[in-house]
């Protein structure tokens, strides 16, 4: 059977969800199709916790991070649930950007301070500060399960169809109006196919699969030529906190790479705290290249054991001794600029490289208006881009 549809939105974690909410909030008819059950943990919007770190020095960042902060709040009005929590970042180590990102902040509406490690200390005993300390007050921590939730519900509110254990299997691009997408029902249980396929004759198609994104438009939509997407599992912790009146703020440390201190460092460490789990800390894209059907889950002993030794180093407010994995993907290209862009009827949000989810009611608006064709994404995120 042919069902025909205006907008289908293949994929629903944050880049989906928050498409669907901006495409149903301008009145077009959208159906949002998810593989897997409300609040799985098989891809990369899981979680209680993210940074919203204002801590570029680029302009299209910046640009869409003032963007991003109140789209946040106006989810959050829509919804009615709380997903960001400005508690603040603070950036530490050796890092050469830091002045130009502190010049830079201003402009788009930012505060920025630097901090002495002694100052840093006193306000944050929990963090063993690496040099002077850059603090951007806006800055936070995003509640991504939360966030997921209320933008499905924000959408489905304006009139979008969510449709869970939904699996695209192919998608056909007919004409300039006309995408076929195959869509085969799964048991929430198995996973397994249940039921015969579907096929949705769509207007406009958005596909935000994360580390599928290669699988599903390399074999069905070659005219899309991705860049290379390297999907990692990311493994980082969280681990208890010693005395729970601490306050603390997210935060970024960067490594020294002359200091040979350093050497058992991974990359540059980023964490903050998650109510009810502990601080949350975690290497940065360095994790095995992984099938996102064929993960283990498991993490690699020796990335866990440096990331222990490093809250036993720098984290004195953290038990590095009493700790619960976490695992999720990263799906990277090769600048770490993400992929946003049309090709006929068809457009992408891809390649979000371990530092998207900030930016996720911007990339939803830039998906929409790529559907209306009522402007461009930034270049820096073309697929034509030199990468």
């Amino acid at each position: 059977m042919v069902t025909r549809a205006d907008v289908v939105v293949v994929g629903g974690g944050a880049m989906g969800s928050a498409a669907a909410w901006q495409l149903a909030r301008r009145g077009r008819e959208v159906t949002l199709l998810e593989r897997f059950g409300p609040g799985h943990t098989q891809g990369a919007s899981h979680g209680a916790s993210r940074n919203f770190n204002l801590s570029y020095g680029e302009d299209t960042y910046l640009s869409l991070l003032h963007e991003a902060l109140p789209l946040w709040r106006e989810l959050e009005a829509e919804s009615g649930v709380t997903v960001l929590d400005q508690v603040g970042l603070a950036n530490h180590g050796a890092n050469p950007a830091f002045d130009a990102v502190a010049s830079a902040l201003p402009t788009y509406g930012f505060d920025a301070s630097f901090l002495t490690p002694e100052e840093a200390g006193e306000r944050w005993p929990g963090i063993r500060f690496d040099g002077r300390v850059l603090f951007t007050p806006q800055a936070g921590r995003l509640d991504a399960d939360a966030a997921v939730s209320a933008l499905q519900r924000a959408a489905a509110a304006r009139g979008a169809v969510v449709r869970h254990h939904s699996r695209v299997v192919a998608i056909r691009v007919v004409s300039d109006e006309s995408v076929l997408v195959d869509v085969q029902p799964v048991d929430p249980i198995s996973g397994e196919p249940a039921g015969a396929v579907e096929t949705l004759d769509a207007r406009r198609v958005v596909v935000t699969l994360g580390a599928w994104t290669s699988k599903l438009l390399g074999s069905s939509v070659p005219s899309i030529a991705l860049p290379r997407l390297v999907v990692t599992q990311e493994q980082p912790a969280h681990f208890a906190v010693r005395d729970t009146t601490l306050t603390w703020p997210g935060f970024n440390h960067a490594p020294n790479p002359v200091d040979p201190s350093y050497d058992y460092w991974y990359s540059g460490v980023y964490g903050m705290f998650t109510p009810g789990q502990g601080v949350k800390a975690g290497w940065h894209g360095v994790g095995a290249v992984v099938d996102p059907d064929a993960r283990t889950f498991v993490s690699e002993p020796a990335q866990l054991a440096a990331l222990r030794r490093y809250a036993r180093e720098w984290l004195p407010g953290a038990d590095p001794d009493d700790f619960v994995e976490i695992s999720c993907t990263y799906t990277t290209t090769p600048d770490s600029n993400f992929v946003v862009d049309s090709v006929g009827p068809v457009s992408v949000g891809a390649g979000f490289s371990g530092h998207g989810f900030k930016f996720t009611p911007s990339i939803g608006r830039i998906l929409a208006d790529l559907v209306d064709g009522t402007g461009p994404a930034p270049a820096l995120f073309s697929l034509a881009a030199a990468r």
